[in-house]
């Protein structure tokens, strides 16, 4: 009696050689050109927090003490890309670091009217010492597991909008009004007739073709493109934030004076314990969920996480994470975090730390070429994180929302995150939410009781304000 073959395994390629092998590039069905075009996008779609970051940093603290823009640029570079080749080469997983928004809008604008510069560098890096702890004891990745997979799912999806609407606004697609009602419009005036509008759409559009067409670097050659024909545009109508220009030298020996520059010596008479108590707790829980939940999209979008949102070396991932806090906080040049933005990357194929590695050297290079990180126009490389949002929206698939108890949740995570500009205050709303939801309504024991202490954190968080008036803070 014949019997049917059984059906042939799939075949995994042998690595090609060492580096193959340790990066595990050919078992993630990668190549290595393929990473090296992976890590070059998520660089050239990071490198405006070299230009960015000094501008959010440059804020007098409460002492009228400053931070020198091109000190904090170099410095910026160079945590960016120590933190970046550390993790590649720590957990082989294509995400890149850079000083998080979030966190150095936070010390700008909340922070140092309250402490000197080295002041809140040290407080980022007494946050930074608390993650290392709790993800080295496991109680980070405990938290991280009693996290609902729907919710998990809501936090890439969330992430996704959140990267897609930064694009929209770097690219002045979308602007604030300044009034209350709308808050924010089409372009200028509900108009996008701008030509670096015009040029963030063209990219958009080019990119958008080349990914339907399945165009392998189809978001390099977007970016390329869009480059050279806002270049070209620029010589014809010229147009600030378009084109080559540079001034003065674009070499030179960076400024690293920065590193070291922070003061743990608090003064209690000017600032109470109960304040730094609250800045630390702020800094912690932006930091903590900001991360995880980059972490988790990421991962997803490059197919490397399970059914439960785990990935591989995730242990290793949070360590490293924290001691992205220590380092910025050591460099003055804010907590380097987990980048939503290595998801172009990720979308032009990256799928190990071999890209990561490669996107940390352009770093640790654009400390002696700081001008040249401007090459790109921000509306250029604008069309491509809105490209990646899109990308990462096609998770929202897997998540079942016929139950209200999901569905709410589910929304109030994807929304609040573009809403507020936070990811962490979209994962808040979605964790409070869902216990609420679901206690109410017949299902506390479903609830895991981590996820309780994550929900109470989470509701003293968004209570800070009233939190620190009571304590006279």
């Amino acid at each position: 009696m014949s019997t049917a073959p059984s059906p042939t395994p799939p075949q995994v390629a042998e690595p090609a050689n060492a580096l193959d092998r340790f990066f595990e590039i050919s078992k993630r069905g990668s190549t290595i050109g393929t990473e090296i075009r992976g890590g070059l996008v998520t660089f050239v779609t990071m490198a405006y927090i070299v230009i960015l970051n000094p501008l959010i940093l440059s804020t007098p603290d409460v002492a009228g003490g400053t931070l020198p823009a091109g000190a904090v640029a170099a410095a910026t570079a160079l945590t960016a890309g120590v933190m970046t080749i550390l993790f590649g080469l720590t957990t082989r997983l294509p995400f890149a670091f850079a000083a998080g928004l979030g966190i150095n809008a936070f010390l700008a604008f909340t922070v140092v009217g309250t402490v000197t510069w080295p002041e809140a560098m040290a407080l980022v890096m007494i946050n930074g010492v608390i993650i290392v702890v709790l993800a080295a004891t496991g109680l980070r990745k405990l938290i991280f597991d009693a996290v609902p997979v729907q919710l998990k799912l809501a936090i890439t999806v969330g992430i996704g909008l959140f990267i897609a609407f930064i694009g929209f606004v770097n690219a002045g697609f979308v602007t604030a009004t300044n009034t209350p009602s709308p808050p924010v419009d089409l372009g200028d005036g509900g108009s996008v007739a701008s030509l670096t509008t015009l040029m963030f759409v063209i990219t958009l559009m080019i990119g958008g073709v080349l990914i339907a067409l399945r165009v392998k670097g189809a978001i390099l050659i977007a970016l390329v493109g869009g480059t050279v024909l806002a270049a070209l545009a620029n010589l014809i109508w010229p147009t600030e934030g378009l084109g080559f220009a540079s001034s003065g030298s674009i070499v030179g020996v960076p400024d690293l004076s920065l590193i070291g520059r922070v003061d743990f010596g608090f003064d209690l008479a000017k600032v109470g314990a109960v304040t730094l108590v609250m800045f630390v707790f702020t800094l912690l829980f932006s930091n903590f969920f900001d991360a995880m939940g980059t972490m988790t999209g990421l991962a997803k979008e490059a197919d490397l996480a399970d059914e439960k949102g785990d990935f591989p070396r995730i242990k290793s991932a949070l360590v490293v994470e924290g001691v992205g806090a220590i380092v910025g906080g050591g460099t003055s040049s804010s907590s380097a975090t987990v980048f939503v933005e290595s998801g172009a990357g990720i979308g032009e194929g990256a799928r190990t730390g071999f890209a990561t590695t490669i996107t940390g050297v352009l770093f640790l290079l654009a400390m002696f070429f700081t001008p040249l990180t401007a090459l790109v126009p921000s509306a250029v490389a604008a069309a491509a994180l809105v490209l990646v949002g899109a990308m990462m929206l096609s998770q929202v698939k897997n998540i079942d929302l016929s139950d209200f108890r999901v569905l709410l949740p589910v929304f109030l995570t994807v929304t609040v995150m573009p809403m507020t500009y936070s990811i962490a205050n979209g994962i808040g709303a979605g964790f409070v939410s869902w216990i609420v939801v679901n206690a109410l309504s017949g299902r506390a024991r479903t609830i895991h009781p981590l996820l309780w202490v994550v929900g109470v954190g989470f509701v003293l968080f968004f209570a800070r304000g009233p939190i620190e008036a009571l304590f006279g803070a």
